[in-house]
């Protein structure tokens, strides 16, 4: 099938080439050039524009969006929705709130728009390994892009599924990021715990490399870690500065909201703000107090 992709970032891209090895027409667009031409070499038709886009595309179109959530998602949707036309099918591959995402479908399908929820996982593996595809949508629009969606996926009938309506698949990707941040917290914690043990002088990527065969705690995120280990095991040339996108605020929002106790997601979504802090204003103050009361030790600034 003919599809577009807009945004041309490392998934975005790598997106495109998947599909484009998988035989599909694609039509790309990105504001900055470069990604357009490097997809031009693999077969892409580029677009100078999105209006240009539309134009390129036979009907009914299919046009994936992978923009950042929020302002540009918005922008970009209020766009083609003037230019699309009865029966097109537009895609959101990005991490919107799944509400937005309610109220997104509801003002396109007045116009006769379908609108596609996708959320996707896989990085920048994705290419090679296919992408895990949550999406929401009618059963009717699913059809149509269905073609793409088994190309993206690991296989036909893998790693992706129709999990309900317009808003299912963001919030099924929202709490899937969740549940990775608590995920990647538990093993930060317990590699920092078999590093403090210094007298056992430990290898952390060896330790690495035996949990990933035949352990309970073997997983992808695993696989990861041991192939960081491998490059420095000492991690010296990163910060633990630990940015969130969004997806696990979302997540302890909606388990407020559901009287849901989520406190592993929760706390973990915490330690990403402590690791942003050079120097706790809270952690001061707890020292103060302690020496106010006690008299226990302080340490002052030379």
């Amino acid at each position: 099938m003919d599809i577009a992709m807009i945004g041309l970032g490392k998934m975005g891209g790598n997106m495109a080439s998947r599909l484009l090895r998988g035989g599909h027409g694609l039509v790309v667009f990105n504001r900055s050039p470069e990604p357009v031409r490097a997809a031009e070499a693999e077969g892409a038709t580029g677009a100078t524009s999105i209006e240009d886009v539309v134009v390129k595309l036979n009907t009914p179109r299919a046009v994936w969006l992978m923009l950042p959530a929020g302002s540009i998602t918005e922008e970009v949707i209020d766009q083609l929705s003037g230019m699309m036309s009865v029966g097109d099918v537009l895609i959101d591959g990005g991490n919107s709130n799944y509400k937005d995402t309610m109220r997104r479908a509801a003002t396109l399908a007045d116009k006769g728009i379908y609108f596609v929820d996708c959320g996707t996982s896989g990085g920048i593996w994705g290419l090679s390994e296919g992408y895990s595809l949550m999406v929401g949508g009618r059963p009717e629009a699913i059809a149509i892009i269905r073609p793409a969606l088994e190309t993206l996926a690991p296989a036909v009938d893998q790693g992706w599924a129709h999990v309900g309506p317009s808003g299912a698949g963001h919030f099924v990707k929202m709490i899937h990021n969740g549940i990775e941040y608590g995920m990647m917290q538990a093993y930060a914690e317990g590699f920092e715990i078999l590093r403090a043990k210094r007298e056992f002088d430990l290898d952390l990527h060896q330790i690495a490399e035996l949990w990933r065969y035949g352990s309970v705690v073997r997983s992808w995120l695993l696989d990861l870690t041991a192939a960081a280990l491998a490059e420095d095991p000492e991690l010296s040339d990163l910060r633990g500065w630990v940015a969130d996108s969004g997806e696990g605020r979302w997540t302890v929002f909606e388990a407020i909201d559901q009287d849901v106790p989520a406190p592993v997601i929760t706390l973990a979504l915490q330690m990403r703000f402590v690791s942003r802090q050079d120097e706790s204003y809270a952690a001061k103050l707890l020292a103060a107090m302690r020496n106010q009361f006690g008299g226990h030790a302080v340490k002052r600034v030379e």
